[in-house]
């Protein structure tokens, strides 16, 4: 492809770090002293009291799920996007809670927040949002609501490195929040991802969900001994407080993600220059380019027709392939989530027309890779290539 989704994100500079650890005599390769030191940087980046490195965002998901799921055991709902990766909505289904599916807001490819409120009732145990492909997916009036009623916010920001809300970055303002350092998104650790969160209680559940709910893990020493004192016949170095999950990541992750982190602000500057390049060249009379940019860290050129046209896509299609653009329709994680065969016998039948801007993204919508090293001639041959499709 001459125009990918992406190009290495991992430089000389972070693999050089790595290769000075594994010269030492005896390095530590496993879970230790660099993942904690990562945790620290990105809590001081992202401006949040505590994180937790783990092996992918589908993985920081899941933990978020089975917090959830030990403050509500009896389970109830979580709203979630139509339009997202398959884990939010795995994790909630894998800790038993049902999931309460919202249309798209075309404006941020986020959850329509007015259609959110309308849907919380008693059982609603918490509002999953994610910043898709870059954008602020959140709104004053559903922050406010969600405190007025009291009800948990959990971001996904997987896709939305550095995205703002009223200057706020996004995975700060919620009561857990999840990130990806796939290879694919603002910076890479291989495979992982990052659970952050302001509360003390979750931070310790989540280090001992981490490693197989080892007390041993806890950073609160108060709390370990509590454990010890209540199980005195157990070894306490191998007392587990949950049926829990082994997701922790390495040093490698961990000193990769200090590389990359020292440039993760001029990525998402450079990434949102791109992309203010891309809208302004696009044809707005095929194309929607009215996106809510304020606070954006652009993930992916959003490429959504204006009207449905079924030959217009097959040509665009076609088009794109001829040029060596690389892209993905129906957008973030394949489309209308209520399409998928693992969600259908939940639903109830052809549930997915009750989403409708889903629904257009998902037949008339697609992304297009965004990176640092795009050149601006590269974006304007991709818009003059996309706009010449009559």
């Amino acid at each position: 492809m001459k125009y990918p989704l992406m190009r290495n994100n991992i430089l000389r500079e972070d693999l050089d770090a790595v290769i000075e650890h594994l010269k030492k005599d005896d390095p530590i390769l496993t879970n230790g002293p660099y993942v904690r030191k990562f945790e620290e940087e990105w809590s001081k980046w992202l401006g949040v009291k505590y994180s937790v490195f783990v092996n992918s965002g589908s993985s920081a998901n899941l933990l978020t799920m089975a917090i959830l799921k030990i403050r509500y055991p009896e389970g109830g709902e979580v709203i979630v996007p139509t339009l997202t990766w398959i884990s939010d909505i795995s994790s909630v289904l894998q800790n038993g809670f049902t999931p309460i599916f919202v249309d798209t807001d075309p404006y941020s490819l986020a959850m329509d927040s007015s259609e959110v409120i309308s849907k919380i009732t008693a059982n609603t145990r918490a509002v999953f949002l994610t910043h898709a492909q870059g954008f602020n997916g959140l709104t004053d009036e559903l922050i406010e609501h969600l405190k007025q009623k009291n009800i948990p916010l959990i971001e996904d920001v997987c896709e939305s490195h550095g995205a703002t809300h009223n200057n706020k970055k996004a995975g700060s303002i919620g009561w857990v929040s999840n990130f990806s350092f796939f290879y694919a998104h603002h910076m890479s650790t291989i495979e992982g991802g990052m659970i952050c969160t302001n509360d003390d209680d979750v931070y310790q559940q989540l280090r001992m969900l981490r490693s197989h709910g080892m007390v041993r893990e806890l950073s609160n020493l108060d709390l370990q001994k509590t454990y010890h004192k209540e199980n005195p016949e157990l070894n306490p170095d191998f007392i587990f407080s949950f049926p829990a999950y082994n997701v922790r990541n390495n040093e490698i992750g961990g000193i990769m993600g200090i590389s990359q982190l020292k440039r993760l602000d001029d990525i998402v500057r450079r990434r949102t220059e791109n992309l203010n390049r891309f809208i302004s060249q696009l044809d707005s009379k095929k194309y929607r380019t009215d996106f809510k940019l304020e606070g954006s860290s652009n993930y992916a050129f959003n490429l959504i027709l204006k009207k449905p046209d079924n030959d217009f896509v097959l040509r665009l299609m076609k088009k794109m392939r001829e040029s060596g653009i690389e892209y993905r329709r129906g957008s973030a994680g394949g489309g209308n989530q209520t399409r998928q065969p693992y969600i259908k016998d939940i639903l109830q039948d052809k549930a997915y027309l009750n989403f409708p801007e889903t629904e257009h993204i998902h037949f008339f919508g697609f992304y297009i890779g965004n990176f640092p090293d795009l050149k601006n001639h590269e974006i304007d041959d991709i818009c003059t290539t996309i706009n010449s499709v009559e």
